[in-house]
C-alpha cells in the first residue's frame, strides 16, 4: 500500500487527516480516507450507503423545487447525489470542520468541484445539532424563517454510537422533535448509519415524525472481498 498524507489539521474534536492510498490489488483506483483520531470516518471506497441516503432521502417526496440540507459534508457523496436531482432548487451542506470546507474548496477531494461549481450549493461552517436545537431560526442562514423540504444526516456512526457525547441529546424523542420543526408540513428526515438498523430506534422516528422506516444497504467491500451493510432510515413528517 501507497499511503500520501493530504492534510492534518488539529480540531477541536482532534486531530483529522485526510490521505490518499493505492491498493496493489485494485489497480489504479485512488483511495481518499478521512481519519478523525483513530477513527476511519469516510473512505471514497465505500459510498453506497450515503448515495442512498439521498436517493431514499429525496425519493420520499413527489414534489419539485426541493429545499434541501446536509449535515455533514465528508467526502461530498451525498451532496452530490442530491445535486442529480433535478428537483433540488437549494441545497445548504452543514459541516463542523473547517478543513473539510477547505478540501473541497481547494480540490483536494475528486467531488469538490463538482459541488463549489453547483450555483444551487452552499457549504456552511456550523455545528450541525446546534442549529437543530434553535427552533427559533432556519438552518439556512441567509434565510431565518425558511423551513425544509427534506434533511439528510450523516456525520455520526449509528445513533448510539456518536463522535461526541454531546450529540447523544439529538436522537432522543426530544431532539429530534427540535428537527422536525425544520421541516415543511410533510418533510423527510432521514439518517445514514453504520451497520444494520436499530428497530427502537425506527419506533422512536415513528413516534416524532408521523412515519419511519429503515432501509439496509449492502455493498461490496474490496478490503475484505465480501460485503459490508449501512443503513438509512427516513421518517415523514405528518401534513398538518
Amino acid at each position: 500500500m501507497i499511503f500520501e498524507e493530504l492534510d492534518f489539521r488539529p480540531t477541536p474534536l482532534g486531530d483529522l487527516m485526510l490521505r490518499r492510498r493505492r491498493i496493489p490489488r485494485l489497480g489504479e483506483l485512488d483511495v481518499y480516507e478521512v481519519k478523525l483520531c483513530d477513527d476511519f470516518l469516510m473512505s471514497s471506497l465505500f459510498h453506497e450507503a450515503e448515495r442512498q441516503l439521498a436517493k431514499l432521502g429525496l425519493g420520499a417526496l413527489g414534489k419539485d423545487d426541493l429545499d434541501v440540507v446536509v449535515g455533514g459534508l465528508g467526502l461530498g457523496y451525498t451532496a452530490v447525489t442530491a445535486l442529480e436531482d433535478p428537483r433540488v432548487s437549494s441545497l445548504v451542506v452543514v459541516e463542523y470542520l473547517e478543513p473539510v470546507i477547505e478540501w473541497h474548496k481547494n480540490g483536494l477531494v475528486p467531488l469538490g468541484d463538482t459541488l463549489t461549481k453547483d450555483s444551487r450549493c452552499r457549504l456552511l461552517q456550523a455545528d450541525f445539532f446546534a442549529l437543530s436545537r434553535n427552533i427559533g431560526n432556519s438552518f439556512d442562514s441567509e434565510n431565518p424563517t425558511k423551513k425544509h423540504d427534506v434533511i439528510l444526516l450523516d456525520i455520526d456512526h449509528t445513533p448510539t454510537n456518536v463522535l461526541h457525547q454531546t450529540n447523544t441529546r439529538f436522537y432522543t424523542e426530544e431532539g429530534l422533535g427540535e428537527l422536525a420543526q425544520h421541516l415543511k408540513p410533510g418533510g423527510v428526515f432521514a439518517l445514514w448509519a453504520d451497520g444494520e438498523p436499530e428497530a427502537s430506534f425506527t419506533d422512536r422516528l415513528g413516534e416524532v415524525f408521523g412515519q419511519a422506516e429503515s432501509h439496509t444497504i449492502e455493498f461490496e467491500n474490496p478490503i475484505t472481498e465480501g460485503f459490508s451493510k449501512g443503513t438509512v432510515y427516513v421518517a415523514q413528517s405528518t401534513l398538518d
